[in-house]
């Protein structure tokens, strides 16, 4: 059967509720794809003609195309099944019995999980069978296997500036496609290189019709034009508003993961000093510092100074006076015998050490200057270098032996 307007409606009207029947239209119809805008056409007029049951027949058949064009990746169905699928639902749910009702819903289901129309074409489908249970006041709170047209499902607001012009673009669409082709069509005859031209009249009269023609699309697509920009200055509104809630939420995401770094850090410093036996009881510092650093401000404990022994190897106590006081040899009773730093030349005279006497162990003291050292306390001597033997004095109690022995080494020198 060749196709034309006549086998299409006669297929249509053939259609029954059978699987075999609706495969069987569905593959003709499939068959001659390149006319999907006329049967889909013929399609909606036979729908809106139709009782409720044959309309329910009518979106079985739709389905079936839809879906098998989507798996054999055709889509010539799915482009004009899409301005015309929500006006097609809405007839045929609107004034239809509850059970079929519940058909339709379950066949818009299976096309949402499926994937069968784009987005838009899908919302504009669930919003339309939405309103009209809004109206009826009979909105159900699930189909079967969990409709999507409860009171929870309805569009987002977010998207309602999105419905309407969506809406206005699919009814327009429907009216592009045609006057466009046809005006291509009649373009093509008239004006292809090759093509027979007639009489000038009738030239004339035919270039007249075609100017019409192409008016019409002209003004078609105007319209749709203006639609489709009403659409996208709508999604850009809301893809400039996603862009920026989306730098809002990595902006959030950043202080998080900071906070969050934070915190294990934190955490990481409390099992650091766990382990290094703070008591259970006490309280942890949360100063702002860390652990080590409370540990580093703590004062230093009072340490006692050690005093270092004396240069002779014998220790004792520091006095506070600055008198010197020459170690004892022997008994506490008996004064150091001295002696000079250096070698006599000559060892001919004899050493006679001085008896202690109360003068000498007060004059001895006078040979080295006492002074306060570092800060163990410690006294040290410091022997007047500015001359090579000690001022004794005139009257110091020296032996007079021992003075004439000097008094002759240092003329020799």
């Amino acid at each position: 059967m060749a196709y034309n307007d006549d086998a299409v409606l006669a297929k249509l009207s053939s259609l029954s509720e059978t699987q075999d029947s609706i495969v069987s239209v569905a593959q003709w119809i499939m068959f001659y794809r390149r006319h999907a805008d006329r049967t889909v056409q013929l399609w909606l007029q036979k729908l809106k003609d139709s009782s409720s049951h044959k309309r329910l027949n009518l979106i079985y058949l739709a389905n079936e195309v839809a879906q098998q064009s989507k798996a054999r990746r055709k889509e010539e169905f799915l482009v004009s099944f899409s301005p015309a699928i929500a006006e097609a639902v809405t007839a045929a749910y609107k004034g239809a019995p509850h059970d079929v009702q519940q058909r339709i819903r379950r066949v818009v289901d299976v096309w949402r999980e499926r994937g069968v129309f784009e987005g838009p074409i899908q919302q504009a489908v669930e919003t339309r069978i939405h309103e009209i249970d809004k109206t009826r006041g009979t909105t159900k709170a699930g189909g079967i296997g969990g409709s999507i047209f409860g009171a929870a499902s309805s569009v987002p607001q977010e998207l309602t500036p999105l419905v309407a012009p969506q809406q206005n673009v699919s009814k327009v669409v429907q009216s592009v496609k045609p006057a466009v082709t046809s005006a291509k069509s009649d373009y093509d005859n008239l004006m292809a290189p090759g093509s027979t031209v007639p009489s000038a009249p009738v030239y004339a009269a035919r270039l007249s019709g075609l100017l019409k023609t192409l008016a019409q699309a002209e003004g078609a697509v105007e319209q749709c034009v203006k639609a489709r920009r009403e659409l996208v200055s709508e999604l850009q509104k809301l893809l400039d508003t996603n862009r920026n809630a989306l730098i809002a939420d990595e902006d959030e995401l950043e202080d998080v993961l900071t906070k969050k770094l934070r915190v294990e850090d934190k955490k990481n410093e409390v099992e650091r000093a766990i382990m290094a036996g703070l008591p259970n009881d006490e309280p942890y510092p949360t100063g702002g510092s860390s652990l080590d650093d409370s540990h580093d401000q703590q004062p230093a404990p009072e340490v006692e100074a050690l005093t270092p022994p004396s240069h002779d190897g014998e220790g004792g106590e520091d006095e506070e006076d600055d008198d010197f006081e020459p170690e004892q040899a022997g008994s506490s009773n008996e004064a150091p015998e001295w002696q000079p730093d250096f070698t006599p030349e000559t060892s001919t005279l004899p050493t006679h050490p001085s008896p202690p006497t109360e003068t000498s162990q007060q004059t001895i003291p006078a040979i080295a200057k006492s002074i306060a050292t570092a800060a163990n306390g410690a006294k040290k001597r410091r022997i007047d270098e500015t001359s090579d033997f000690p001022d004794l004095g005139a009257e110091d109690g020296i032996d007079a032996d021992v003075a004439e022995m000097l008094r002759k080494d240092s003329n020799a020198s």
